[in-house]
């Protein structure tokens, strides 16, 4: 039996083309290498699975490549580009700062620093997780980072900018990794399918993008689990299941319950989501994520902001014309104290039947309404 590798893996980008949803960052490393102006120091950040640690594998190759290509692509036939792609490449060093995080696993690599690159121009360390390195260890690191051997290129890569000190940051060129879009996530889960030979729904591969939440490799992890669920044919209500997410649909629905103040049939779909299975909490928290999705539909410029498809964006525009601006701020208000209190409340449900009923009554007038 053939030895299975998960699509993150099997499907990683090797080119600096390949790389989804960075272009502008990847621009800026091709027009590096061309140029030569390369920096001794670079830190990359941003969240998880968005592509740091593989643009560092691509550059560290591209940087090392006898012939790279006009705009920048290392030619993955020369020496250098062979022993990368085989896992033989002694110019190319990672390390897991997660668990090498103290003084002696940063002088080991200072030692390493000294040894000039056996094939290639540079000599290139790529340090994953960099904010985990303990504060002795980055004081360590700091005079190697200043004053680097002219052969050696450190590229560090980390999910928290904001723990790294200082006195790192300002010795490195930082670039910031976006999030991916739903449909940038989308657009490349459809190529994998097509090349797995998967049969999909649009609607399945967009909930999958939206439950990543900007990840491309969650993305690709779901896919892999969504796939075994449905055994070759993806849809919309499989995927629902196996992932355990709450129909958008129910959203919609309980809006307009609310506009409706039909508080008993509010009640009666709180009852109908619970009963599948999921946390009432739950329920306020992506009621919450609806009603901020509904705000920014009132304006057109601010509809862009909205991480949902095209078919879900159209849905938002034609329920906020029903929605006074002031019930989504009411609404949010009011979910945003239950959050708050959820966690010390003693009767959880009731706490959230009480919040729905509040907003079911926003735009209710002439009778008494529940404080």
């Amino acid at each position: 039996m053939e030895n299975y590798i998960v699509s993150a893996r099997k499907y990683r980008p090797m080119t600096f083309d390949s790389v989804v949803g960075q272009q502008a960052l990847t621009t800026t490393l091709k027009n590096a290498v061309v140029s030569g102006k390369l920096a001794h120091a670079y830190l990359f950040c941003g969240p998880r699975g968005v592509g740091k640690t593989t643009c560092a594998r691509i550059f560290a190759k591209a940087i090392n490549c006898f012939h790279p290509a006009e705009d920048g692509e290392a030619c993955n036939e020369c020496e250098s580009c062979v022993a990368f792609n085989e896992n033989r490449s002694y110019n190319i060093v990672e390390l897991d700062a997660a668990s090498n995080n103290s003084v002696e696993n940063i002088k080991a690599l200072i030692e390493q620093t000294r040894i000039p690159p056996q094939v290639g121009k540079y000599k290139v360390f790529i340090i994953d997780e960099v904010h985990m390195l303990s504060t002795s260890a980055f004081n360590a690191f700091l005079k190697t980072l200043e004053e680097p051997n002219p052969n050696v290129i450190f590229i560090l890569a980390t999910t928290e900018k904001q723990k790294i000190l200082p006195t790192i940051l300002s010795r490195c060129q930082i670039y910031d990794f976006d999030r991916m879009m739903p449909d940038d996530i989308v657009s490349h889960l459809k190529f994998v399918c097509e090349k797995e030979g998967v049969t999909y729904e649009d609607d399945a591969l967009e909930l999958i993008a939206e439950k990543a939440d900007g990840g491309m490799r969650d993305a690709l992890s779901m896919l892999d689990q969504a796939n075994s669920f449905c055994q070759g044919n993806i849809t919309y209500e499989k995927v629902l299941e196996d992932l355990n997410v709450l129909d958008l649909d129910y959203y919609f629905r309980i809006v307009d319950l609310c506009l409706a103040n039909k508080v008993g049939d509010v009640m009666l779909l709180l009852n109908e989501i619970i009963g599948n299975g999921f946390d009432a909490c739950r329920v306020i928290d992506g009621l919450a994520a609806h009603c901020r999705n509904l705000l920014l539909a009132h304006d057109g410029s601010t509809l862009k902001l909205i991480e949902s498809s095209e078919k879900y964006r159209k849905a938002y525009v034609e329920q906020t014309k029903k929605c006074p601006v002031k019930f989504l701020y009411e609404a949010l208000k009011t979910m945003n104290g239950c959050d708050i209190n959820y966690r010390n409340s003693h009767n959880k449900r009731l706490l959230v039947e009480l919040t729905l009923i509040r907003v079911a009554q926003i735009t209710q007038e002439g009778e008494e309404t529940y404080p």
